[in-house]
């Protein structure tokens, strides 16, 4: 940084007063002067950019995805000072700590569903009951979890949810292992779900949240941790569940059957390992832009200090810059009444929980754009999750029922397939990651065609006559679902504004979980040794597909706020 710069913003900052930029709100023309080059441009000088606004108050700002009147004027100011003072701090250490850490929850994310279908089997055999029951239970409290997690983390902050949902998974799931029958085990997967589900809520905004806008697309690659946890958890059980699991259920005593056991107080262990390394080996602040959201300008400084110190980089951002923002701001939206009802912070934190959920949800409904482009989300992220968990859940029963009739529907083939099939997310992580960055594609054209793709693989199954052409369909399937899980993952959070990501995110993940509780109903009075799932699902699939071009907001080359 040149020592010229310094000096320019030590310049802009002795000229420009608080008084002089509310006093400049009765015209307009200077208004935007202001909010341009005025209070702005301190910081803008230290971190060598320069912030330009069109000032027409409807077209979106180059930097950032929302016009002027979308989101609260004072918070976007002040993001966009947490913006560049995150691009002047870079990519370092703490963030690839970070990407390590938040990707623990892609991978529990992963694994408990799957696991749900891995054990289906040799659940059933042992305490014969009907299969959807398991998938149901888990689902209910992966609703449960999103719901609770997602919108409290909005409230009382990022860290301790992220520090704790690992930790009610693992002890729950091995507790699940040594279930005596089916109810008990039912209910304490439920309670592994009611962790799980927190997970893609809350890490998907803290890893967001502290990375600069010129790597926003690790977001989208981390869902090489969601591959990655289908794979070990594929990896785990094959020889476990081979091995010691009953063949059929005319006669499956417990003695026979501890393979399911095993897995779960092995997956379970993990998660407390997880856990470990999250809370004792790495340390997460807390997210500089929801203390900003919530008026804690200092903390947010000193957090944003503490990462430039453990990355080696500079940080010049200070509590006045955003003060300064602030002030401009509220001078060009001619809101002088801002600082009044936001006395409690910029997004006017409310005392009772309720209320203050309820305000976050009114701001992601705050104007045409943002009420289409919240409805968009929440009904994509419904419709791919019913069409997704009707589909995986039944899965490894779907490979042994069809395996029967091929002839090789061996537990030991059945998860060997499963295993190739996980094998396949990983370079589908990747080619998310290439592909969100391509110009004229982004977001919005890679979950289109990767919608498009994943549904053509699954009808395709229905055409299989062999179990390894079944195999191969499948695998094209894995493939780009798990891009198309990957672009979906990441462009929810980087559409909502940071003081609403939690609720945000937790919208979305309530209508999959909403609509992954019908999957198993539906199972319940379906016959799922039919094609009928597989049609159902690939429709929803591709109706996705072509909604997700109507999202208004395309993410890519854009910092998220």
């Amino acid at each position: 940084m040149s020592a010229n710069a310094v000096g320019k913003a030590k310049s802009i900052i002795a000229e420009t007063s608080t008084f002089d930029i509310l006093d400049s709100s009765n015209d307009p023309e200077k208004d935007d002067h202001n909010l341009d080059n005025g209070t702005v441009e301190p910081f803008d000088a230290l971190a060598g950019a320069v912030a330009t606004s069109k000032g027409d108050g409807d077209s979106d700002n180059d930097l950032d995805l929302y016009g002027r009147t979308e989101i609260d004027p004072v918070y976007r100011a002040k993001a966009h000072l947490l913006n560049k003072a995150l691009a002047e701090i870079g990519m370092g250490k703490y963030q690839w700590w970070l990407f390590v850490a938040a990707g623990f929850g892609w991978f529990s994310d992963s694994i408990w569903p799957l696991v749900g279908g891995l054990i289906l089997s040799p659940v059933v055999n042992e305490f014969h009951v009907s299969a959807p029951f398991l998938s149901l239970a888990l689902n209910i409290g992966l609703l449960v979890g999103a719901a609770f997690w997602g919108l409290g983390c909005d409230i009382v902050g990022r860290r301790w949810a992220f520090n704790i949902t690992l930790f009610i998974s693992g002890v729950f799931a091995i507790a699940a292992g040594g279930s005596p029958n089916f109810v008990t085990l039912a209910s304490l997967f439920a309670v592994v779900g009611v962790g799980a589900g927190g997970n893609m809520p809350v890490d998907s905004a803290v890893f967001l949240e502290f990375i600069p806008g010129t790597h926003q697309y690790l977001l989208t690659v981390l869902s090489i941790w969601w591959a990655a946890g289908q794979l070990l958890a594929a990896f785990v059980a094959w020889p476990l569940i081979a091995s010691f699991s009953c063949e059929g259920a005319n006669v499956c005593l417990v003695s026979m059957n501890h393979g399911w056991r095993y897995l779960l107080f092995t997956l379970g262990g993990l998660m407390l390992v997880m856990w470990c390394v999250r809370v004792f080996a790495f340390r997460l602040f807390e997210s500089p832009r929801y203390l900003v959201a919530r008026g804690k300008d200092e903390e947010a400084v000193e957090v944003l200090h503490a990462i430039a110190r453990i990355n080696g980089a500079p940080c010049s951002i200070t509590v006045e810059h955003l003060r300064q923002a602030k002030a401009s701001a509220v001078a060009y939206s001619k809101l002088s009444e801002i600082k009044k009802r936001n006395g409690k912070g910029v997004t006017g934190a409310a005392e009772k929980s309720i209320r203050e959920t309820w305000l976050h949800i009114k701001a992601l409904f705050a104007t045409p754009r943002m009420a289409w482009s919240t409805s968009l989300l929440v009904l994509l992220w419904g419709l791919i999750g019913l069409a997704s968990t009707l589909y995986n859940s039944f899965l490894p029963f779907l490979l042994a029922s069809k395996g029967a009739v091929f002839g090789d529907g061996s537990v030991n083939i059945t998860y060997r397939n499963t295993l190739i099939l996980s094998l396949t997310g990983i370079p589908g992580a990747l080619l998310a990651g290439w592909a969100v960055e391509l110009p004229f594609i982004g977001r919005r054209g890679t979950l289109m065609i990767s919608c498009c793709a994943t549904a053509i693989f699954l009808f395709a199954t229905t055409t299989a006559r062999t179990s390894n052409a079944l195999l191969g369909w499948n695998c094209g399937y894995s493939l780009f679902s798990n891009i198309m899980y990957g672009v979906l993952y990441a462009v929810s959070p980087e559409i909502f504004p940071a003081k609403d990501r939690g609720t945000g995110n937790g919208l979305t993940s309530i209508a999959t979980r909403v609509f992954g509780v019908l999957a198993p109903i539906i199972a319940l009075f379906a016959n799922v040794s039919t094609s009928v799932p597989v049609y159902i699902s690939g429709a929803l699939i591709i109706v996705s597909g072509f909604l997700a071009l109507l999202l208004p907001f395309e993410p890519r080359g854009k910092a998220s706020l």
